[in-house]
């Protein structure tokens, strides 16, 4: 058996806050600027609406929001990435899309145990890149699967 079969990960690295978080770029099927989102009625206060991107329906989260962090105006920077997960396409809104990195598999930590922070129930471990320190959220847990019923209900 050869060790470089996934010796290295490739993530697009985005920033919340002046944190840095990391999703598998296998995950990511694009990233867009904001464009007009249409709200829709009675979902989750995350769930800011849909997009109309390229004919496809796709329902968008604004990731400030979901991790119950302080929202802010969107800005020139501000980005959707446009994830995939089995049949379901999602964007979520971030606040800037700024890298796209290898990282060594081993260099993945487990997550710390926080008490208090709500981002710590979507976080799949933390990288550290020379003084960087990436934060790698799991899809998965962000769009739980009772969430991902109603997700898909909007998905036109």
């Amino acid at each position: 058996m050869t060790e470089a079969i996934a010796s290295e990960i490739k993530l697009i690295v985005f920033q919340l806050n002046t944190k840095e978080y990391a999703i598998p770029v296998n995950q990511v099927r694009s990233i867009e600027k904001v464009e007009h989102i249409t709200r829709v009625p009675h979902t989750d206060k995350f769930v800011k609406g849909v997009l109309n991107l390229r004919g496809v329906i796709t329902p968008i989260i604004d990731l400030r929001s979901r991790f119950g962090l302080e929202e802010s105006s969107y800005s020139d920077s501000t980005r959707v990435i446009i994830v995939g997960l089995n049949e379901l396409e999602v964007g979520f809104i971030v606040d800037l899309a700024n890298d796209v990195i290898d990282i060594p598999v081993n260099s993945i930590e487990p997550p710390p145990e926080v008490v208090g922070v709500k981002e710590a129930e979507y976080i799949n471990g933390v990288a550290k890149v020379g003084k960087r320190l990436l934060i790698l959220i799991d899809l998965e847990k962000i769009l739980k699967i009772e969430e991902r019923s109603s997700l898909q209900g909007i998905e036109g």
